[in-house]
């Protein structure tokens, strides 16, 4: 459980397995908003987003589903006073947010309804929805935030890596907090070869689906990876070392940037 000081959220995260300790909260059952986190057959992260007027009750329906998930989320307020319109108006904004990352693969079938509310309902809102996107990132999902949103920030400017290699294979990035970015505009190689990992072509053709990569297999807009390797494998169609695939314009590697930034700190 998560909560801030003069803040009257609170936000609980619940493995699947464990829902029955959840219930044993006095608040468990209040009014909020709910996030179903998981997995699909691509490995890929899912979401579900979702509000209830009675969120344990809710959460047990989903024990149903014909998806998976792994955890929960829930977001209620202590004194109890999010409305229905609160939290279908919150309910959108998580929707859109997740949306606009594209972190997860929204299992949502439809866009959520964004209810009408007052200007200082919006303003109460607003910083509820600053609190619980805080707080989710220190759960460790970041399936809230945009690339622009997980960049360094660097006084000087961003260290950009290169990686060229057969069948065209051509791309730019840079290290984010979370991950590794592949820059719009990269190309991936348009082969892959016979022993390329099984999760890299899911991984593959996941982007081809979602319209990351376009028909000549160009990023359309940059995305996030989970690691500097995961990017360069899936850059070169090949299982790759990304700390020794990805280097500066000057050819330094990314491995000895990272000890060259360590030793600062002995």
């Amino acid at each position: 459980m998560c909560e801030l000081s003069n803040w009257n959220g609170r936000v609980y995260k619940i493995a699947r397995s464990e829902l029955s300790k959840f219930a044993e909260r006095g608040d468990a059952d209040n009014t909020g908003i709910y996030f179903l986190l998981g997995k699909d057959d691509f490995n890929v992260d899912t979401i579900y987003i979702g509000e209830s007027e009675h969120i344990l009750t809710r959460l047990k329906q989903h024990l149903n589903d014909s998806r998976y998930w792994n955890d929960a989320i829930a977001i209620i307020s202590k004194d109890d006073v999010l409305n229905k319109a609160h939290i279908k108006y919150l309910e959108n904004q998580f929707f859109e947010f997740a949306k606009n990352s594209e972190r997860a693969i929204i299992q949502n079938q439809t866009t959520p309804t964004r209810s009408s509310i007052s200007e200082y309902d919006e303003a109460m809102l607003a910083e509820f929805i600053s609190n619980t996107r805080l707080l989710v990132n220190v759960l460790g999902h970041k399936v809230f935030d945009s690339v622009e949103e997980t960049v360094i920030k660097q006084d000087e400017q961003r260290i950009q890596y290169l990686l060229t290699g057969p069948r065209g294979a051509n791309a730019q990035g840079y290290v984010v907090v979370d991950g590794f970015v592949v820059i719009e505009g990269s190309v991936v190689a348009y082969e892959t070869v016979p022993s390329f990992p099984d999760s890299y072509h899911s991984l593959r053709d996941l982007l081809i689906k979602r319209n990351i990569l376009d028909s000549n297999y160009r990023f359309i807009r940059d995305y996030i990876f989970t690691s500097p390797s995961t990017a360069a494998s899936i850059v070169l169609g090949r299982a790759a070392n990304g700390r020794t695939a990805w280097c500066t314009e000057k050819g330094k590697k990314l491995k000895d940037m990272e000890e060259q930034n360590m030793s600062k700190l002995n």
